[in-house]
């Protein structure tokens, strides 16, 4: 009887077979089936939100040089009217990534700020350096970068019934923590997050508005970044007090975020964003290269402010606008020093100050809440598809200018208690 079983296999069919092997052991890593696994993003047609600020550059330069198309992404750059619309830009998928303050990811992850809960992720930080805390004209020769001697005016005005009014860009992001550490080292209360207990008053101004809010007598000082504090100058309405990285060396700033639901459906298009933002920020932090980088982003459709008012701070050419001068070679970076990581270690120190400020009602999930929003292995995988070395993650300890020191490896409750002005909540 013929044995009809799959055994019997005869000579046409074992060299059809051994044929097809062999073809197949010879075929790229890639292949799937009939077709080949694209390495192409997923989606091509990105668009970009930016505020009108100096540290949107690199977004900027890669649209602009055409890095994006290089790695198959269609850019648009996408100007918003502030932090809380950029924020609901992406939350809607209006945008696909952003320019954002650092504590914006974090505090929409968690569902603090008012706004609906919406996780998002930083595979990417755009920045370090390049803030200040500017004040008006008339507390010249009365204050400078030491906040203590600020207190007396502050209390005097807050017994008057007439309290100081000091502006910051968005309640959780960068601008805010930096005011509101500023002035606690100073022994000034800046008031929790829903300003119970405050010894001035702190409001929410968009950036490119600061300058003109200042020139109405609207507010005592601003913290915000470049080149709005250099626009204060030279409008001769206000002078810098002092510099963020005077406050905290190199410290995080902008970052480029996305939501967590398009990161995970387009881990592709996420490191196309970064590979282009890498190039570009290479370019930036090539001196030569920052005039042009200042003429390209002054334009209406980025910044809108002369060019001449953004290169000086770039350069590290800090005229204070109170008579001190002098070059900063901690000025602003974009690619420098291990620029674009995403430490864990700068989310856990931004929870710390959300719990000192009464943001978190109780004390928040420091190592869950970073290990979720800061992602590290996204940004390695597409450095390392590009072949550039970086410098790794790092657990050391950070030293700010009132001698305090984070270690985030320590006890984050014991560090967020630590501060004599603070407003824990739960």
């Amino acid at each position: 009887m013929l044995n009809t079983t799959p055994t019997n296999i005869t000579r046409r069919s074992f060299l059809r077979r051994t044929t097809t092997a062999s073809l197949l052991a010879g075929l790229p890593a890639g292949w799937s089936g009939s077709v080949f696994a694209s390495d192409a993003p997923e989606t091509a047609d990105i668009k970009l939100g930016i505020i009108a600020l100096t540290d949107c550059s690199s977004i900027v330069i890669a649209h602009e040089k055409g890095l994006f198309k290089k790695y198959g992404i269609n850019s648009i750059v996408s100007k918003g009217a502030s932090w809380a619309a950029i924020r609901d830009s992406l939350s809607n998928n209006d945008i696909q990534a952003t320019h954002m303050l650092i504590g914006m990811p974090i505090a929409s992850t968690m569902g603090l700020g008012g706004a609906p809960k919406k996780p998002m992720v930083i595979p990417w930080l755009l920045n370090r350096n390049g803030q200040a805390i500017t004040l008006k004209k008339q507390l010249g020769g009365k204050v400078g970068a030491d906040p203590k001697p600020l207190k007396a005016l502050v209390d005097a005005a807050k017994a008057a019934g007439n309290p100081m009014t000091f502006a910051m860009t968005f309640p959780p992001g960068t601008h805010a923590m930096w005011m509101r550490y500023w002035l606690g080292a100073g022994g000034i209360h800046p008031g929790d997050a829903a300003g119970s207990g405050a010894d001035i008053s702190l409001i929410t101004i968009p950036p490119p508005q600061m300058v003109a809010n200042m020139k109405v007598g609207k507010m005592d000082g601003f913290c915000v970044g470049e080149p709005w504090n250099a626009r204060a100058i030279a409008d001769e309405i206000g002078f810098t007090a002092i510099t963020t990285q005077a406050i905290w060396k190199d410290h995080p700033e902008k970052v480029c975020a996305f939501t967590a639901e398009f990161a995970e459906k387009n881990p592709k298009t996420v490191k196309a964003v970064l590979k282009a933002l890498h190039e570009a920020s290479v370019w930036l932090d090539k001196m030569p290269n920052r005039e042009e980088q200042a003429k390209i982003v002054s334009t209406a459709s980025y910044i809108n402010c002369p060019p001449e008012t953004i290169l000086g701070r770039l350069q590290g050419k800090y005229i204070m606008g109170d008579g001190r001068k002098f070059r900063d070679p901690d000025y602003m970076t974009f690619s420098d020093r291990n620029c674009n990581y995403p430490q864990l270690k700068y989310c856990k120190w931004w929870l710390t100050q959300l719990r000192r400020w009464g943001f978190t009602d109780g004390a928040p999930d420091y190592e869950g809440v970073a290990k979720q929003v800061m992602r590290p292995d996204i940004y390695e995988e597409a450095m390392k598809e590009i072949g550039y070395v970086h410098g790794g993650a790092s657990d050391s300890p950070e030293t700010f200018f009132d001698g305090t020191k984070f270690d985030p490896k320590g006890d984050m409750e014991a560090f967020a208690a630590s501060f004599a002005v603070k407003s824990l909540k739960g």
